[in-house]
């Protein structure tokens, strides 16, 4: 309309349509997850599942779906948030947890006891 000014920050939230900005608090929660033991198991489900179900599909485009889910399945595996990085934030994991302030967590299976740990005698009977 004529002699109507636009609206300025007219998007969600007084952004401006079209572009997203992400806020450090909001940053650091998501990345914050993704380094977890939650957020580790998430994402060795979610590949393994795509690897899998990439696989027997038995099509060029599920072979594809299964190479793509390699990515997060190895990377969680290793402790790497690849994420991070498009933040500036560091990559390996427990540095990454150090820098944003969440606990250390260091094994993905902690409370199962490891087979060094059980109680059994040495000797055969």
């Amino acid at each position: 309309m004529p002699g109507v000014p636009p609206v300025r920050g007219s998007g969600l939230g007084g952004r401006p349509p079209g572009r997203v900005h992400l806020r450090p608090w909001e940053v650091h929660m998501v990345v914050g997850f993704l380094a977890s033991r939650p957020g580790r198991w998430l994402r060795i489900v979610t590949g393994a599942g795509m690897v899998v179900g990439g696989l027997a599909s038995g099509t060029s485009r599920g072979a594809a779906v299964a190479l793509v889910g390699l990515g997060p399945l190895v990377a969680a595996a290793l402790d790497w948030v690849p994420m991070a990085a498009l933040f500036g934030l560091p990559m390996d994991g427990p540095t990454l947890r150090r820098e944003l302030g969440v606990s250390d967590e260091a094994s993905l299976l902690e409370g199962f006891p490891r087979a060094s740990m059980r109680d059994v005698s040495p000797t055969l009977h």
